[in-house]
């Protein structure tokens, strides 16, 4: 216990000194991948560039819908019952150490829910817990919750938003030709295995982060009293200085938002008795604006608290078309394939899924997306699969493991988790870091033992 903490130590101070802020890397990358590109595929400098420049407004998309989400949730995170919620589940915890063992629990396994829920609940209730521990005196480690919930994050792809199980479970797929039809996720992420490697690396994670709990109390960081994402009762808020009559009754008044939350609330049904549980982005964003509609007072109140959250989304929109632009490179050159390629070549049977996990760390990294990794790593690794007689569904989850594995190192995937504790990066992933070398072994130890023994 005291080597590992000894071990954090070292590691928190490396991270410290030489991790820039997530921008900072965002631009790091994007020439690391530039001069990594050049050397390694044919592409020129003027292909290269134009690949980002292209690429640039590849997730517009994608970060709408989590500038949305972050809104939303930061809104329901403070609008009526929800504070006083958060703060009964935060007040079970009564020890640092049970402390960081319950964030990591709580954040993997509403991240097996549903993907966009570990970061963002995880970074409320590490907020909850440490605002609830230095209220009852319990000296919490606040970097370290913030990292244990993060923590807890990595077994997001083997559940039930898994981007790769659930492609190809999904007819008319971009590769079900290949595949030979379609991998039901009975055989993927409903496997005894694979939920009995989750198990064991959220169990690993846990206990990992509760050992990690400073040994000198010196260099122990509580959650700041004056924390800009602090959980409290929303306050009485008006239509400001506009005049009595009926503008004014109305912005006050609980009914229009009332009859929006409640439509909102009929779609969301509709969806899910219609489609099945697909939570996909755009649902979680309805489900989150609906419950935030349905709690507040009024439609005055709920826009006062979004203004609140407003300077959340702020890193989001800063950051993600810079990794738009990186992905916008790796794909458009080749890139990724040839790597892919690379881990097919000095695969057996036997080693394939563990060399899918790696292969899918490493090239997330340059392209956090699980789907779209699959799409361009599917190819290479079920060819692979077919010539060496490995089984598809694992080589499937080892790409999907390679993929949550390295977001609990990644500064694109930590921003929510940031935005909802008021942590920096470097706080966050010194800690993460070492929960990343722990799963690691649990997820590829768990692969290269099912490798060898599954047909």
């Amino acid at each position: 216990m005291y080597g590992l903490t000894r071990v954090s130590h070292v590691i928190v101070r490396v991270v410290d000194r030489y991790l820039p802020e997530p921008f900072v890397f965002a631009i790091v990358m994007t020439a690391a991948t530039i001069v990594l590109v050049l050397l390694v595929t044919p592409a020129g400098p003027t292909e290269v560039f134009a690949a980002w420049g292209g690429g640039l407004s590849m997730l517009l998309a994608f970060t709408t819908q989590m500038c949305l989400m972050v809104l939303f949730a930061y809104t329901v995170a403070h609008i009526g019952p929800v504070p006083r919620l958060l703060a009964r589940l935060a007040s079970i915890p009564g020890s640092a150490k049970s402390a960081y063992i319950f964030a990591a629990v709580f954040a993997g396994l509403v991240a097996l829910v549903a993907w966009p829920l570990g970061v963002i609940l995880g970074g409320l209730m590490a907020r909850a817990i440490g605002n609830s521990l230095r209220e009852r005196g319990v000296r919490v480690h606040y970097p370290l919750l913030g990292g244990a919930a993060f923590g807890g994050f990595v077994i997001w792809h083997m559940g039930y938003s898994g981007s790769a199980p659930l492609l190809t479970a999904t007819p008319g797929n971009p590769l079900e030709a290949q595949l030979g039809g379609l991998i039901p996720v009975t055989e993927t992420i409903f496997t005894s295995w694979n939920l009995s490697i989750a198990v064991l690396t959220l169990a690993t994670v846990a206990v990992v982060a509760a050992l990690m709990h400073p040994a000198d109390e010196s260099e122990i960081m509580e959650c700041p009293a004056d924390n800009p994402a602090s959980a409290g009762t929303v306050t009485e808020r008006s239509a400001g200085d506009r005049p009595a009559g009926p503008a004014r009754t109305i912005e006050n008044s609980r009914l229009p938002t009332l009859l929006l939350g409640l439509a909102l609330s009929g779609y969301v049904v509709y969806w899910l008795l219609t489609r099945g549980l697909l939570l996909d982005l755009n649902i979680v964003n309805w489900t989150f604006l609906a419950a935030g509609l349905l709690l507040t007072r009024s439609s005055s109140e709920y826009g006062s608290v979004m203004l609140e959250g407003g300077r959340a989304v702020v890193p989001i929109l800063l950051q993600y078309p810079m990794y738009a632009g990186i992905m916008g490179i790796m794909l458009k050159t080749g890139f990724v394939s040839v790597l892919a390629e690379g881990f097919v070549t000095i695969a057996s049977a036997d080693t394939l899924p563990f060399l899918a996990f790696l292969s899918g760390g490493f090239i997330n990294f340059f392209i956090p997306s699980g789907g779209a990794q699959w799409a361009v790593q599917g190819p290479a690794f079920i060819e692979a699969a077919k010539v060496l007689g490995t089984d598809l569904p694992l080589v499937v989850m080892g790409v999907a493991y390679g993929d949550q594995w390295t977001n609990i190192i990644h500064p694109f995937v930590v921003i929510p988790l940031l935005i909802m504790t008021g942590l920096k990066a470097r706080q966050v992933l010194a800690y993460s870091f070492i929960l990343f070398l722990a799963a690691g072994v649990t997820l590829g130890g768990g692969l290269l033992l099912l490798g060898g023994t599954l047909p």
